[in-house]
């Protein structure tokens, strides 16, 4: 049996048809929950964003007009867009608190799990080696290495010409492997001068 592809599904949940939302939601929900995961490093804002992503596509279906290829960039362009919604709300609800005078301490403690913190910790060490990028390329980064989108996917869902996608991908390597290099180096000297002082 042939498989559906996401036009149809599109076409038939712009017209109201729940179910092939449903396909579309079971189809690229693990995909969109990866892509949150890995630009914010919290598992639980990844949930929430992916939940928020298909609400915003759900909401506004029969605006949209999207033929097979252009679904999946389509709900990652949703979920960027979410995603940058969201660090500003962090960043502000961070700023306000700031504000609040602190009180001591509380001595109770809840329990973690410690496997998803370990994991959470790791991505954000991953993430803060390329928290020195500028925000766009940080994007492309995120969804044509990560991701697995094509320059012209990314760019649909970026909403920019395929050429910035380029540009962006280019510079942004440029820089990692600068950044590399001077962590080489670094390394490079502190054994040296480690070996010299022995």
């Amino acid at each position: 049996m042939a498989t559906v592809d996401d036009g149809v599904f599109w076409q038939h949940a712009r017209e109201g048809d729940e179910a092939s939302f449903g396909a579309l939601f079971e189809r690229h929900a693990a995909a969109i929950h990866a892509f949150c995961l890995r630009r914010t490093a919290d598992w639980s804002l990844a949930e929430d964003l992916t939940s928020a992503t298909f609400l915003e596509s759900w909401r506004h279906r029969s605006r949209v007009e999207l033929d097979e290829r252009e679904v999946l960039p389509w709900l990652y362009g949703v979920a960027n867009n979410l995603i940058r919604n969201s660090v500003r709300a962090r960043r502000r609800y961070a700023n306000a608190l700031a504000r609040i005078p602190r009180e001591a301490d509380s001595e109770e403690f809840t329990e973690v799990v410690s496997e998803r913190l370990a994991s959470e910790e790791r991505l954000r060490q991953l993430l803060a080696s390329l928290r020195d990028l500028p925000t766009r390329e940080f994007e492309v980064v995120v969804l044509v290495c990560w991701q697995g989108l094509s320059h012209s996917e990314a760019a649909f869902a970026l909403d920019v010409p395929e050429a910035t996608v380029r540009t962006r991908l280019f510079r942004a390597r440029r820089r990692l492997t600068s950044a590399t290099e001077r962590e080489r180096g670094a390394v490079r000297a502190a054994l040296h001068e480690e070996g010299t002082s022995r």
